[in-house]
């Protein structure tokens, strides 16, 4: 296993941040949702006008394309 797979399995959730101009970036990556949600409302509380949301990382190790 290389390492990019390894740390897609032990840190599979993502926080991605979007700003007003529809760029997104990641933020960081968690081992759980809970983790990366308790984040993502932390962040979310500044009152910034951007969007945090979770994702999970897919097979593709790429979470940020919907």
């Amino acid at each position: 296993m290389g390492a990019m797979s390894e740390s897609a399995v032990s840190l599979p959730w993502i926080v991605i941040r979007q700003d007003d101009n529809g760029n997104r970036y990641r933020v960081g990556r968690y081992a759980t949702r809970a983790e990366a949600q308790k984040i993502a409302d932390s962040l979310d509380d500044h009152g910034h006008k951007q969007l945090y949301w979770v994702e999970r990382i897919g097979q593709n190790g790429d979470g940020v394309h919907n």
